[in-house]
């Protein structure tokens, strides 16, 4: 299978069980998030902006990866600035996904006059890292022992992908 043969739709209560289960996946795997456990779908649900979700499906329907987008800050300066997530299932990398969920958020954030579009990724994450400036993001810096995931201070690498039409 590759992102040719994905159909990327809407995010829905519908997909809970796997989001959350894809989500614990990469959490379980330590280079994803501070996170240590996914959030129940009411807390995703309620966190995430429902106009900028997106699941990637394969022709079973079954949910190969997600991408959603809260917003930083709740200043109107900011209104068009979101961090995003992007998830794929560990039996689906390395097709393309990830691309193809990146595509329909820019283009979804693009439409809504959202100008940049940000992430925190932990250094060691370089097929994140990778698929990311593929998208046309870039490297802001890095902080520094930002936080610490079981005990030990992590860094994070912050990229933005800041829109081309929107000024």
């Amino acid at each position: 299978m590759t992102a040719a043969t994905v159909v990327v739709v809407p995010l829905a209560a519908a997909h809970a069980d796997e989001v959350v289960a894809i989500y614990q996946a990469g959490i379980d795997e330590g280079n994803a998030t501070f996170e240590t456990t996914a959030p129940t779908w009411e807390q995703f649900d309620t966190a995430k902006l429902p106009e900028h979700r997106f699941a990637a499906l394969d022709e079973t329907g079954r949910v190969l990866g997600w991408v959603a987008v809260t917003r930083v800050s709740d200043r109107c300066a900011y209104a068009g600035v979101v961090e995003h997530s992007v998830y794929v299932h560990p039996d689906a990398r390395g097709r393309g996904i990830a691309s193809t969920l990146l595509t329909a958020l820019i283009d979804s954030t693009e439409a809504a006059g959202i100008w940049t579009v940000q992430s925190g990724i932990f250094p060691e994450n370089a097929a994140s890292l990778a698929v990311h400036e593929r998208a046309g993001f870039r490297v802001i810096g890095t902080r520094e022992r930002i936080g610490r995931q079981h005990g030990v201070w992590r860094d994070v690498v912050l990229v933005e992908r800041r829109s081309l039409t929107i000024s």
